[in-house]
Protein backbone atom coordinates (compact mmCIF):
# COMPACT_ATOMS: atom_id res chain seq x y z
CA UNK A 1 0.00 0.00 0.00
CA UNK A 2 1.07 3.55 -0.70
CA UNK A 3 0.10 6.38 1.67
CA UNK A 4 -0.36 10.08 1.07
CA UNK A 5 0.02 12.53 3.95
CA UNK A 6 -2.68 15.11 4.61
CA UNK A 7 -0.36 17.87 3.38
CA UNK A 8 0.21 15.98 0.11
CA UNK A 9 -3.53 15.38 -0.28
CA UNK A 10 -4.23 19.10 0.00
CA UNK A 11 -1.47 19.91 -2.53
CA UNK A 12 -2.74 17.35 -5.07
CA UNK A 13 -6.31 18.65 -4.72
CA UNK A 14 -5.07 22.21 -5.30
CA UNK A 15 -3.03 21.15 -8.34
CA UNK A 16 -6.00 19.29 -9.85
CA UNK A 17 -8.31 22.26 -9.20
CA UNK A 18 -5.85 24.61 -10.91
CA UNK A 19 -5.51 22.19 -13.83
CA UNK A 20 -9.27 21.99 -14.17
CA UNK A 21 -9.51 18.22 -14.77
CA UNK A 22 -7.97 14.89 -13.89
CA UNK A 23 -8.65 11.85 -11.75
CA UNK A 24 -5.58 12.16 -9.54
CA UNK A 25 -1.86 11.49 -9.78
CA UNK A 26 0.10 8.56 -11.14
CA UNK A 27 3.27 7.50 -9.35
CA UNK A 28 5.71 5.14 -10.98
CA UNK A 29 9.36 4.38 -11.53
CA UNK A 30 11.56 4.56 -14.60
CA UNK A 31 15.06 3.31 -15.29
CA UNK A 32 17.48 6.25 -15.22
CA UNK A 33 20.22 7.99 -13.31
CA UNK A 34 23.30 6.81 -11.45
CA UNK A 35 21.47 4.44 -9.10
CA UNK A 36 19.09 2.92 -11.64
CA UNK A 37 15.55 4.08 -10.83
CA UNK A 38 13.76 7.41 -10.52
CA UNK A 39 10.27 8.34 -9.38
CA UNK A 40 7.80 9.61 -11.96
CA UNK A 41 4.84 11.69 -10.81
CA UNK A 42 2.23 12.90 -13.28
CA UNK A 43 -1.44 13.70 -13.61
CA UNK A 44 -3.72 10.82 -14.46
CA UNK A 45 -6.73 11.31 -16.69
CA UNK A 46 -7.42 7.66 -17.45
CA UNK A 47 -6.94 4.49 -15.41
CA UNK A 48 -5.57 1.45 -17.23
CA UNK A 49 -7.05 -2.02 -16.72
CA UNK A 50 -4.34 -3.39 -14.40
CA UNK A 51 -3.60 -0.18 -12.46
CA UNK A 52 -3.91 -0.21 -8.70
CA UNK A 53 -5.82 2.71 -7.21
CA UNK A 54 -5.36 4.11 -3.71
CA UNK A 55 -7.80 6.80 -2.57
CA UNK A 56 -7.27 9.32 0.20
CA UNK A 57 -10.12 11.72 1.00
CA UNK A 58 -11.10 11.89 -2.67
CA UNK A 59 -7.53 12.02 -4.01
CA UNK A 60 -6.62 9.07 -6.22
CA UNK A 61 -3.07 7.74 -6.48
CA UNK A 62 -2.69 5.36 -9.42
CA UNK A 63 0.17 2.86 -9.73
CA UNK A 64 0.96 0.52 -12.61
CA UNK A 65 1.68 -3.14 -11.71
CA UNK A 66 5.40 -2.96 -12.61
CA UNK A 67 6.03 0.05 -10.38
CA UNK A 68 3.94 -1.27 -7.50
CA UNK A 69 6.62 -3.80 -6.53
CA UNK A 70 9.15 -0.95 -6.04
CA UNK A 71 6.73 1.35 -4.23
CA UNK A 72 5.07 -0.98 -1.71
CA UNK A 73 4.88 0.77 1.69
CA UNK A 74 5.94 4.19 0.36
CA UNK A 75 4.66 7.41 1.88
CA UNK A 76 4.32 10.54 -0.26
CA UNK A 77 4.53 13.87 1.53
CA UNK A 78 4.61 17.48 0.39
CA UNK A 79 7.28 19.45 2.23
CA UNK A 80 8.54 23.00 2.28
CA UNK A 81 12.22 23.55 3.16
CA UNK A 82 13.24 27.19 3.04
CA UNK A 83 12.45 28.46 -0.44
CA UNK A 84 12.05 24.94 -1.87
CA UNK A 85 8.86 22.89 -1.86
CA UNK A 86 7.95 19.60 -3.43
CA UNK A 87 6.85 16.03 -3.04
CA UNK A 88 9.04 13.82 -0.90
CA UNK A 89 9.06 10.04 -1.23
CA UNK A 90 9.79 7.92 1.84
CA UNK A 91 10.23 4.44 0.42
CA UNK A 92 11.18 1.56 2.75
CA UNK A 93 12.40 -0.42 -0.30
CA UNK A 94 15.22 2.01 -1.13
CA UNK A 95 18.69 0.69 -0.37
CA UNK A 96 20.40 3.93 -1.32
CA UNK A 97 20.19 7.09 -3.42
CA UNK A 98 22.68 8.69 -5.73
CA UNK A 99 24.55 11.76 -4.54
CA UNK A 100 22.33 14.21 -6.42
CA UNK A 101 19.16 12.59 -5.01
CA UNK A 102 17.57 12.05 -8.43
CA UNK A 103 17.69 8.26 -8.52
CA UNK A 104 17.59 5.33 -6.13
CA UNK A 105 18.28 1.61 -5.91
CA UNK A 106 16.22 -1.17 -4.31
Amino acid sequence: MISLTETAQVKVKTMLDQRGHGLGIRIGVKTTGCSGLAYVLEYVDRVEEHDQIFEFDGVKVVVDPKSNAYLEGMQIDYVRKGLNAGFEFQNPNERDRCGCGESFRV
